[in-house]
């Protein structure tokens, strides 16, 4: 269905950040602005798209409808590699867009992670959630901080949502 990655007429972006760490149950939390946002991508149904980012360290995160705009990002890819002279592997880079896992989440944004992506994205029991447009992105804190300039106001963002998430976690 072509028309899932747009609601009302306008696309469906990420933006913002978030925060969890692993829960009871072995359990990380969808921020809810990103939930909503991957709930309307799907149509109404709670599931997260993620994958292995293709060139960072982290994972990449978005709605069901999100796929449907995949083959014409395809052929800007191979269009703009063909313009520059370069060589284009459609193939691999679709198998890396549509090789995606769908994980269900709660109405309270609980999910749980499958096992491979804790090794791909680096993730241990924190998860840093980072809107990147038609995508987000999900970064273990300390893979955030080996990221070089143009990263600092993450990077601030983690840290401070990290410490209020520990901070909370230390009254309960």
């Amino acid at each position: 269905m072509a028309g899932r990655v747009v609601e009302a007429a306008r696309p469906i972006n990420y933006n913002g950040h978030g925060f969890s760490l692993l829960g009871e149950k072995g359990r990380f939390v969808l921020p809810p602005d990103f939930r909503k946002n991957v709930r309307d991508s799907g149509a109404g149904e709670r599931v997260l798209c993620l994958t292995k980012h293709p060139r960072w360290k982290c994972l990449t995160g978005f709605g069901l409808g999100r796929a449907d705009l995949f083959e014409s990002e395809l052929d800007k890819l191979e269009a703009t590699a063909i313009a520059r002279g370069q060589d284009f592997d459609r193939e691999l880079r679709a198998n890396q867009m549509y090789g995606f896992t769908r994980v269900t989440f709660d109405d309270s944004g609980r999910f749980i992670m499958p096992d491979r992506y804790f090794k791909l994205g680096g993730i241990g029991e924190r998860a840093f959630f980072l809107g990147g447009g038609l995508q987000f992105t999900i970064w273990s804190p300390d893979e955030l901080n080996r990221m070089g300039e143009g990263w600092e106001d993450a990077r601030e963002a983690c840290a401070d949502l990290e410490e209020q998430a520990l901070a909370g976690k230390g009254r309960k």
